[in-house]
């Protein structure tokens, strides 16, 4: 599916994300790279050893969720912006997701954001919690919103003031 695409099927996402059990135990990344491409930054950037050190540059990051602590580092790291952290736990009703986001201006903790899917399609509403942007992130803020667990599993992007009433 996503070579045709671009967007991975419901059987590609299963094999790279975290089991239910590991969901439940809060903040972990989900690495959605699919495709053998020269990269490492994530593996570098783990201080837990989550991910662990390619065998070779082409190789698909191998991830250990039992190691990771939702730091985001690879979120911001990784060039092609593949990693985001989701916290299943964050209330009763809504999630925290960290996504990476590359455009001007960075929306402001307290905005109302519209949401979109890995198709590029409006789900709903979040609300931005923090925006992490230091200069070692080297120009990829790391934006911390809180979603509607319903659609939590579904959020890759977001876009400040569209959609948003």
């Amino acid at each position: 599916m996503l070579k045709k695409t671009g967007v991975p099927s419901s059987a590609e996402l299963a094999l790279v994300y975290p089991d239910e059990e590991r969901l439940r135990q809060g903040l972990v990344a989900v690495i959605e790279c699919f495709q053998n491409i020269p990269c490492n930054p994530c593996a570098t950037s783990c201080p837990r050893g989550a991910i662990k050190p390619f065998a070779d540059i082409n190789d698909l990051p191998q991830f250990d969720p039992s190691l990771c602590n939702g730091c985001a580092l690879c979120v911001a790291n990784c060039p092609g912006l593949a990693i985001f952290v989701v916290d299943e736990t964050y209330s009763a009703t809504e999630s925290l997701i960290k996504l990476p986001y590359e455009f001007v201006p960075l929306p402001i903790a307290g905005d109302k954001v519209a949401v979109y899917n890995r198709a590029g399609e409006e789900i709903g509403q979040g609300t931005v919690l923090r925006v992490q942007n230091p200069q070692s992130f080297d120009r990829t803020a790391v934006v911390h919103l809180v979603v509607p667990r319903a659609i939590a599993r579904e959020v890759r992007f977001l876009s400040p003031g569209v959609g948003v009433k």
